[in-house]
């Protein structure tokens, strides 16, 4: 007999927004000095950790290293960023430009999501449209002819409830603040339905999830004597979601 699932079992991590630049030509690099230009206004913090990557064939001597990374600055109104190669060190420099990107780009985006610890709930729904094909002039017969349909285009929407905490580098606080984030490339639910966790870690292979990148819709704040604060959090799927509800 199945085990019945426990909401105690269930977790929500987030990507924030506005945290996934995927465009980058050699001319954003530096060919001296440690200024990266990612683009203005997007959402990268100070201490994010990210991950550097170059196309295949790019050439990357005494430019600044693929690898990860966490950002040092970031200036949104310039767009400009540097990175460390841990929290605090020493912004990252070079001395030539990357090569050999081709019709390639390189990215910067965040290294993983993190953990949200001060949700109450969540949930996602998936809904499936239909299309009606029905034809006219079928001969008629004792009873009415029945409409013909076939599946249409699928869609999705999600919520969570995060509580608020006096902690405004909390992700949950993230979470809120990217709701009128205006890009929110990057911003990706992950939606555990049976966390399981060996040795600190969370095993993905064990684990049952839903991953999806999102559009962050609304934000609904609610503040009395008698509960906790918080937020509402409404959400639509940017593209399709990925399931991975096996435990193998």
């Amino acid at each position: 007999m199945a085990t019945v699932l426990s909401g105690t079992s269930g977790a929500l991590y987030y990507t924030p927004a506005g945290t996934s630049v995927t465009t980058l030509t050699a001319s954003a690099f530096p060919a001296t000095g440690a200024d990266i230009t990612v683009g203005s206004y997007l959402g990268f913090k100070v201490n994010d950790p990210v991950t550097l990557a170059y196309p295949a064939g790019a050439t990357t001597t005494n430019a600044i290293a693929a690898g990860a990374y966490f950002v040092k600055t970031y200036v949104a109104s310039t767009g400009v960023m540097t990175i460390s190669s841990s929290v605090g060190g020493a912004a990252e420099t070079a001395t030539a430009l990357p090569s050999g990107f081709g019709a390639s780009f390189a990215s910067i985006t965040y290294t993983a999501p993190v953990v949200v610890g001060s949700v109450r709930d969540w949930s996602f729904e998936i809904t499936r449209s239909e299309i009606d094909v029905t034809t006219i002039g079928q001969e008629a017969g004792q009873y009415t002819p029945f409409r013909t349909y076939i599946a249409g285009f699928a869609d999705g929407t999600g919520s969570a409830t995060v509580y608020t905490t006096d902690d405004d580098t909390n992700i949950s606080s993230r979470l809120i603040e990217d709701v009128i984030q205006r890009e929110q490339s990057g911003a990706r639910m992950k939606l555990y339905i049976d966390r399981v966790v060996v040795s600190g870690t969370v095993n993905d292979t064990l684990s049952r999830s839903i991953s999806v990148p999102v559009i962050l819709t609304s934000a609904s704040l609610t503040v009395n004597p008698d509960d906790g604060q918080s937020v509402a959090i409404n959400f639509r799927p940017s593209e399709a979601p990925t399931f991975d509800l096996s435990k193998s």
